[in-house]
């Protein structure tokens, strides 16, 4: 299938600014990230289509050829300049990509593509994994390690990984002769062009296996399992991730080892309710404790704790325990917890309390006043939005 316009992806003039295109990139990266579309292969197939783009775009270079040449210009070796295409350009690179520019959800920058591992192309190199850890609200606000077992290409025992049989050896391509790429010529009314791609014969290694291992047909690689010990700090959110280097598929023939990319998700919690560093609960207390004020126990992420009701405390007022919520993840401190109050009616009364009622119904003072602020408005003024 022919490859779709840059510009058109984008949805930019072809005249567009290095801050126009960058910002039309970020709002469909956005849109159509694999973290908002979960199994979502359409939209994971515009967010690789978008990011090429941005990619070519964005570098005064590649894009001046690119306008030149078209896609030609910039594919993997074109003879103009060999700025290196999108051959193979998978999701990890696209994330790689996104995260490089806008942070995408990155909880150590030196884990994101930021090392000169992550920041040149590999000849040869495994498949990145990606597996998603499911964390509790109390997980996250300690910070937690995690054993978990990952099912990954890895090392062939019986050959050593190079994929050849005991007692044979490799031999050289006889289609690249050794060089891992082939070199193409297209006369076009533009000119010449010459293109170098992937050898398909040994694909890219130079070297072809005659007599080939039987426990891995060859490939140097064979399906197993790992365990990845991680630690995970405090304050992540649903969406961060954080790559483990070298824990990805091993690639055929003793080649580079992929990553392994950790997503982490949120367990719902069946009491609190998290927004951004703050942890939000409802305490239901009585009618007398409202009135008369009084001391009563409220659950926190780490336990128990006393905290003190004023007297005349209406229904839907928000308490504010400091520094009980979420660790921030990137500096000093925490997030509070905040404690909506609900005055708990009775459903049942016995005719004791009915009749305390009634009397208690003819006084001034139990008469309620004018409708007052809702919790979301006391809710906003208390986190200050």
């Amino acid at each position: 299938m022919d490859k779709r316009d840059y510009y058109e992806i984008l949805g930019v003039d072809r005249s567009a600014s290095e801050v126009e295109i960058k910002s039309a990139y970020r709002k469909l990266a956005l849109k159509y990230h694999p973290d908002r579309n979960p199994g979502d292969k359409q939209a994971e197939d515009k967010f690789k289509e978008a990011t090429e783009a941005y990619e070519i775009l964005k570098d005064p270079q590649k894009r001046q050829t690119y306008d030149q040449f078209g896609h030609a210009g910039v594919s993997q070796g074109a003879g103009f300049g060999g700025f290196g295409g999108f051959e193979g350009f998978d999701i990890s690179d696209a994330l790689r990509a996104f995260m490089r520019d806008f942070g995408g959800g990155s909880i150590f920058d030196d884990f994101f593509g930021m090392g000169s591992r992550n920041s040149r192309r590999y000849r040869n190199r495994g498949e990145d994994l990606r597996i998603k850890v499911k964390l509790t609200l109390e997980e996250i606000a300690e910070g937690v390690e995690k054993n978990i077992k990952v099912k990954r290409l890895v090392h062939c025992d019986a050959c050593g990984g190079s994929g050849v049989a005991a007692g044979s050896s490799k031999k050289t391509c006889p289609q690249c002769k050794g060089a891992g790429q082939v070199r193409t010529i297209t006369r076009t009314f533009l000119g010449t062009i010459q293109q170098v791609t992937t050898c398909n014969m040994c694909r890219g290694t130079g070297e072809i296996i005659a007599n080939a291992c039987k426990s891995c047909r060859g490939e140097g690689r064979v399906r197993g399992e790992s365990q990845v010990n991680i630690h995970i700090p405090p304050g992540v959110s649903s969406g961060n991730y954080m790559t483990v280097e070298n824990m990805g598929n091993v690639a055929p023939n003793n080649g580079e080892t992929g990553d392994l990319i950790v997503v982490f998700e949120e367990k719902e919690h069946n009491y609190f309710q998290r927004h951004g560093d703050n942890i939000i609960c409802e305490l239901p207390i009585s009618f007398v404790t409202a009135s008369l004020g009084g001391e009563v126990v409220v659950r926190t992420l780490k336990g128990q704790e006393t905290i003190k009701i004023s007297s005349g405390t209406q229904p839907g007022k928000v308490i504010k325990m400091k520094g009980k919520g979420i660790p921030h993840l990137h500096h000093n401190g925490r997030g509070d917890q905040l404690v909506r109050i609900i005055v708990w009616v009775p459903t049942k009364l016995n005719q004791q309390d009915r009749q305390l009622l009634e009397k208690l119904s003819t006084s001034d003072s139990l008469k309620p006043p004018e409708a007052t602020k809702s919790f979301f408005e006391k809710l906003k003024e208390t986190l200050g939005v």
